[in-house]
């Protein structure tokens, strides 16, 4: 075991996953929201979106419009839901802020029982995450797969252990 060749692997790990964390952090800061990149959980958007579907987000507009699909967070629960706008107004008693109703594409009513605190709108401000300005299909399977099954956590990280160890390089 050459301790040089295992530090420069272990070096090279440590590269990969800062310069991951530094691309999200780039992208957080580029598109103004602290989650740019979400995974669909459900098929509350189907046809539109898949369960699966990886989405890029994007919070620099100003107002959100009707038809727009964005994602957002209730109040302590830290699962993003994904719907279109189905409704928009603007307050008149906080300086016009703009209010959204949202519905996912496959459910039947809106999300009015979703949103915390008896709230009949989100507001954009505050409780929308972003826009979704892209995304690629299916992609996000494995974060879901490592987040329902207990296990696969740990198969996942022996599995990355196993390759570094006995890659040759």
């Amino acid at each position: 075991m050459n301790i040089r060749a295992e530090l420069a692997k272990f070096l090279n790990l440590c590269f990969v996953f800062s310069s991951a964390y530094m691309f999200w952090q780039t992208y957080s800061i580029v598109a103004d929201t602290h989650s740019p990149i979400v995974v669909v959980l459900s098929g509350s958007m189907e046809p539109a979106f898949q369960r699966g579907d990886i989405l890029f987000l994007w919070n620099r507009n100003k107002y959100s419009e009707v038809g727009d699909i964005v994602v957002y967070e209730v109040d302590n629960k830290q699962i993003p839901i994904v719907h279109r706008v189905l409704r928009e107004h603007h307050s008149t008693k906080d300086n016009g802020k703009q209010l959204l109703l949202t519905k996912g594409d496959n459910n039947a009513g809106n999300d009015i029982p979703l949103y915390a605190g008896k709230k009949t709108y989100l507001a954009k401000e505050k409780d929308i995450v972003g826009t979704v300005k892209g995304y690629f299909p299916q992609l996000g399977y494995v974060t879901i797969w490592v987040a329902e099954n207990k296990y696969a956590k740990f198969a996942l990280l022996g599995f990355l252990a196993l390759t570094s160890l006995l890659d040759d390089e």
